[in-house]
């Protein structure tokens, strides 16, 4: 087996020259651990719909090592089941579990601030790579990490201690963190929640931190970072773009079907003073799942290939049908949610405030909701209460 040092230093190297990595024991970290053990039995590689799978055995050694450090995600499991030692060709699939890029999962350990003797709490072991990176530097005894699916955790406990590090690898419902090695210094979830759960607060000690991507949408997620207070809430803000799988437990079952039929009943239709196209880029997007959680935005195409836009609220039984015409929109609505009454106010509002990026928005967590708001402007505040 090719000795992997000179490619972990390459990209060590190359994490720093791109400001991302900037902790001497981070650098070290990134050094020392190794990443291909923690792609075993392999991976998959895009090939434009379909998915290649490749594996350590049966691929030359240094073919091998140039993929496992790449700086790109690496899919290591499709459909909650299949890995790459059982697939022998290209095929289609939902990517279920991956080694996300280096560049995300160092940027998102510097921004943990974390320091000697903290105890942190990571939802979602993924890999182990990560969990890997914080062991080197503050032990394995002070890092719990907590995996839903059993035989992906099975195999990042492995690799864990194949690389050294007999760390509390849980298998279960990160979303319920784990209370039996609580109270944690440091939370740090690799995946995305529609909303901070207040176990993960309950676990943390006051002036602890919290970060996590949130939404529920593939694109327009956030980086959160929040700091406990004495009083069993925290608070902070989106420091950042961030896009993580979401939470097993809390999946979106995809709108699909007749979607004619779910549209069927307009309760209102009017000209539209946002094109809902604004929805595909990232910061009106993310604003989308403040002002109307719960919601998605799908696109579709007739027959005669004529683009189709809705939004669609499955809990509520509301939708937002958009029908473009001379370059302008119109918005049918139906159902007891006016979801694009709701998004429209959004979008304006932001846009009238100079479009701030999503570093302005702020949150507080409760027990009983969490809040969140640009500024000082009443129509760019969200409650989002939890009963």
């Amino acid at each position: 087996m090719n000795d992997s040092a000179p490619e972990r230093r390459r990209l060590a190297a190359l994490l720093a020259h791109n400001g991302i990595l900037t902790s001497p024991w981070l650098r070290a970290a990134v050094e020392a651990v190794p990443r291909e053990l923690f792609l075993h039995p392999g991976v998959f590689l895009d090939e434009g719909g379909v998915w290649r799978p490749v594996t350590a055995v049966g691929t030359e050694p240094a073919t091998w090592l140039k993929i496992a450090y790449s700086y790109d995600t690496l899919t290591t499991q499709l459909d909650g089941h299949l890995t790459a030692d059982r697939a022998s060709h290209p095929l289609p699939g939902v990517p279920t579990s991956s080694s996300t890029t280096p560049a995300t999962v160092v940027g998102m350990i510097e921004s943990l601030d974390v320091e000697a003797g903290h105890h942190v709490l990571e939802i979602g072991t993924g890999t182990g790579y990560s969990t890997a990176l914080m062991c080197h530097y503050l032990g394995e005894d002070n890092v719990t990490t907590v995996e839903v699916d059993p035989e992906v955790a099975n195999r990042a406990d492995t690799a864990l201690e194949m690389a050294g590090f007999s760390t509390w690898t849980v298998t279960g419902d990160g979303l319920l963190g784990h209370p039996r090695r609580a109270p944690y210094d440091r939370v740090i979830a690799t995946c995305a929640v529609r909303r901070i759960p207040h176990t993960w607060v309950r676990q943390t000690k006051p002036g602890g931190v919290i970060l996590t991507t949130l939404g529920s949408w593939p694109y327009g997620t956030g980086l959160a970072k929040v700091t406990v207070g004495n009083d069993g809430t925290a608070e902070g803000g989106i420091i950042g773009r961030s896009s993580f799988m979401q939470a097993r437990a809390q999946a979106i079952v995809p709108v699909t079907g007749d979607l004619s039929a779910r549209t069927a009943y307009m309760d209102s239709a009017r000209g539209s003073t946002v094109s809902p196209l604004a929805l595909e880029q990232w910061m009106p997007a993310f604003l989308a799942q403040l002002a109307a959680p719960g919601t998605q935005f799908v696109r579709a195409t007739r027959s005669d290939g004529t683009p189709l836009l809705y939004l669609f609220d499955p809990e509520h039984e509301s939708f937002a049908e958009f029908i473009a015409a001379k370059g302008d929109w119109t918005v049918r609505q139906g159902g007891p949610v006016a979801i694009w009454d709701a998004i429209e106010r959004a979008l304006v509002a932001w846009e009238g405030a100079g479009s701030p990026d999503i570093t302005a928005v702020r949150l507080r967590v409760t027990n009983t909701h969490h809040s969140y708001w640009i500024g000082d402007d009443p129509a760019l505040r969200w409650e989002h209460r939890l009963a």
